[in-house]
């Protein structure tokens, strides 16, 4: 029994020693296990493979892979990354801007501000096409002009308070409708997808006056079109405590791990160590720097159960 625990072992999980990492790499292919069977078998792996949905929010997504390689997870990281689809800013027409801004740069400002909008609405642009259609583009202005406020208070060195539009946000960007695109999208909110993104600084008299085309494209081809700031995923952490940990051992085990991690719990008047959720522990691998406790916790992450966020 004892050996087959260290072949399991082996096989499911990565183990984070104090001076290295063991069991690093995939190890279970047909034959190399005497009594596995390790072929692979679509009814079993479709048995085995699950996808959790953990955090949703608007911003962000965190989810779980359980029972694929590291090929498969890294696979859908860089599908995120590259190959989904969004709308960006691909041309900018400057008709005037004073601002101290560059034109080239402030069209680069531009392109990277995420737009909300469906791509699937919307069809990708043909190559070489200089005008763009109700189908494939979307047209947004930004208009603004700064002036003096004459109501400001002469002492006053605040630009909120002495300049009206003296910032320029995304916020100021507006949807200008392309052919009979608002019968396509009577319900269209196409817009930034954050209102406070700053692009420029003005000053009385200086202003800003481009438009905007927004085409679909993917990530690969250029950045902009990225939906995601980062993609990631790590290994889902296994910390098991090998035998009780007590009083100040068990306060001291708390403070070695993320937030989260261990908690105590009051048992027949003694603190005792449990934990609670190793999916929060980054791994700093700070109890091994504590002698009386290195021996009494594993560290380890589960080969298979993959947890992708961003």
């Amino acid at each position: 029994m004892a050996a087959k625990r260290g072949t399991d072992e082996m096989r499911d999980r990565v183990v984070l020693g104090e001076f290295g990492v063991r069991n690093v790499h995939t190890t279970d292919f047909p034959g190399n296990y005497p009594g596995y069977e390790d072929a692979w078998d679509r009814r079993r792996f479709e048995e085995a493979f699950r996808v959790d949905i953990i955090r949703e929010e608007e911003g962000a997504l965190e989810f779980d892979m359980v029972g694929i390689d590291a090929a498969i997870a890294n696979a859908f990281r860089r599908i995120l990354l590259a190959e989904v689809p969004t709308m960006a800013v691909e041309k900018v027409f400057v008709y005037n801007n004073t601002s101290i801004v560059q034109d080239e740069i402030l069209a680069h400002r531009l392109g990277l501000i995420p737009i909300r909008a469906d791509p699937r609405l919307f069809e990708y642009r043909n190559e070489g096409d200089e005008e763009g259609t109700e189908i494939d583009t979307l047209q947004f202005q930004l208009k603004i002009k700064c002036s003096r406020n004459p109501q400001a208070a002469k002492e006053s060195s605040d630009p909120n308070e002495l300049y009206f539009n003296h910032k320029v946000y995304s916020k100021h960007m507006t949807w200008v409708p392309l052919g009979n695109q608002t019968d396509l999208f009577p319900d269209g909110d196409f817009r930034p997808v954050h209102d406070d993104i700053l692009i420029a600084l003005l000053r009385p008299g200086q202003e800003i006056d481009v438009l905007m085309h927004c085409v679909k494209g993917i990530g690969k081809d250029h950045a902009k079109f990225s939906p995601v700031a980062t993609a990631s995923y790590r290994l889902l952490p296994d910390i098991t405590l090998l035998q009780p940990i007590e009083d100040e051992a068990a306060e001291m085990l708390q403070k070695c791990f993320s937030p989260g991690v261990i908690e105590i719990q009051n048992i027949k008047g003694k603190k005792v160590a449990r934990v609670a959720n190793a999916r929060l522990d980054t791994f700093s691998r700070e109890v091994f720097r504590h002698e009386g406790l290195k021996n009494l916790v594993r560290l380890a992450r589960v080969r298979n159960h993959y947890i992708l966020g961003n």
